[in-house]
């Protein structure tokens, strides 16, 4: 479901690792996932990081009440994500 609604932001990379069996029995969770977020989008040049992890927020929209307890995000754009990797 992840997944499918950051396909809105059109990315160039999506990595998405589910890491809610390290948090298992987390009270505060309530039944929801940690995941860890890489994402390539043109849709974050000329925002800062709070505006990108904004955006990624408002696409992910009710999954971020009920699905998701906690949520890493990392997000570039393509031409940031190519520095990363030289």
């Amino acid at each position: 479901m992840i997944q499918q609604r950051l396909e809105k932001l059109s990315p160039a990379k999506i990595e998405l690792v589910d890491a809610s069996a390290d948090h298992a029995g987390h009270a505060q969770a309530g039944g929801a996932g940690h995941f860890f977020l890489t994402i390539v989008s043109e849709h974050f040049a000329g925002k800062n990081p709070v505006q990108r992890h904004q955006l990624v927020y408002r696409t992910l929209g009710d999954l971020m009440k009920n699905e998701i307890h906690a949520l890493s995000i990392q997000a570039f754009t393509p031409d940031e994500y190519q520095s990363t990797e030289e």
